[in-house]
């Protein structure tokens, strides 16, 4: 059905642009000859009108044989080849159409009264090649710039669609990580100290609520996501106890910006994992959050060291840096390193004030 109504748009668009073009035509000539003739005669106004019908239906057959032979459709040297030879084609018939049926009914003009058929017949078809090169070239011009437009918002349709799926076949990887550390310490909880399970329930189930979210939103409020990240270290400290220390640094003002859910709490988890988890004595996690620049800055910081071939995909950096590509281009940027006080640093710098790509 839709398809039926596109073609029937294009269609009537096309007559459109047939009848204005050819009535620009009859104006301009009517104009002129009223401008500069006194006395216009019947046999000017009836060749006027022969031409001008002439031209709409050989200009329509014209077209039909460019959809048929599915000129359009073929490499741009092609193309050029075919309008030219379907222009002399039709010029030469139309020329010679158009000489006998007007001696036919006796309408040549005075400059033609006397003039061989055959020499009349070359100057008409001249001057029909003349009108149908313009028109094929107003004619092959609109389709090529709306054949590249077409392609342009298809591409751009079909990134949108790779992007989209790409961000949930992340999302999907990295959301489920955090639950079985917090399933065993809400266990262990159980019978030791049922008031913080219970508290240890309500703050797993909000966790599990944002990642649910997450599949539906690009960006959540940075304060969510803290409080996200503040959820999951509160039922780490139950796991770790004295070991773990919990520091943050943030900026009240960075707490109302946009940041791709789930990605803080990814870092925040792999710093336990492979930091803290693997240090005898435990260590600290710290948190911060800032402006740098025109950027925002997150950083995340845990005890440990950075070995010379680190599990890269373990540090999310894979992921991480596949996420903020999709979502900000070349503008933002992830790094992840060794400082000199024995602790691992995964910095992220988002843009400020920029449309997500």
């Amino acid at each position: 059905m839709d398809s039926f109504e596109n073609m029937t748009k294009r269609i009537s668009e096309y007559w459109i642009y047939q009848f204005v073009g050819w009535g620009l035509y009859v104006f301009i000539n009517a104009f002129f000859a009223a401008t500069f003739e006194k006395n216009l005669s019947t046999n000017w106004a009836w060749r006027l009108l022969v031409f001008v019908t002439l031209g709409l239906i050989f200009s329509h057959l014209m077209r039909m044989v460019i959809h048929r032979s599915h000129v359009m459709l073929k490499p741009l040297q092609k193309q050029l080849i075919g309008f030219v030879v379907i222009t002399l084609v039709f010029a030469f018939a139309t020329g010679i159409f158009e000489t006998g049926f007007r001696d036919l009914i006796n309408l040549k003009g005075k400059l033609e009264v006397g003039m061989d058929n055959t020499k009349l017949g070359m100057l008409n078809a001249f001057y029909w090649f003349i009108f149908f090169f313009i028109w094929n070239c107003i004619y092959f011009i609109y389709h090529y710039v709306e054949k590249n437009q077409k392609q342009q918002i298809d591409t751009l349709k079909l990134e949108g669609l790779v992007k989209e799926l790409e961000l949930k076949t992340i999302k999907a990887h990295i959301n489920p990580h955090f639950i079985f550390n917090a399933l065993n310490s809400i266990r262990a909880l159980v019978d030791e100290n049922p008031v913080r399970a219970r508290t240890a329930v309500t703050e797993l189930s909000n966790i599990l609520r944002s990642s649910m979210q997450a599949e539906k939103v690009e960006t959540v409020l940075f304060e969510k996501e803290l409080g996200i990240v503040k959820d999951y270290l509160a039922l780490e400290y139950i796991r770790f106890e004295d070991r773990l220390k919990i520091e943050y640094d943030i900026d009240e003002e960075t707490l109302g910006l946009p940041v791709p859910p789930m990605m803080l709490q990814t870092l925040v988890e792999n710093g336990i994992k492979h930091g803290i988890s693997k240090q005898v004595e435990g260590g600290i996690i710290r948190v911060t959050s800032r402006f740098y620049q025109n950027f925002h800055e997150l950083k995340v910081q845990n005890s440990g060291f950075l070995n010379s071939s680190p599990n890269l995909d373990g540090f999310g950096l894979v992921s991480t840096q596949n996420r903020l590509q999709m979502m900000y281009g070349s503008q933002s940027d992830f790094q992840i390193n060794e400082t000199k006080d024995r602790m691992v640093e995964a910095r992220i710098r988002m843009p400020l004030g920029v449309q997500l790509v």
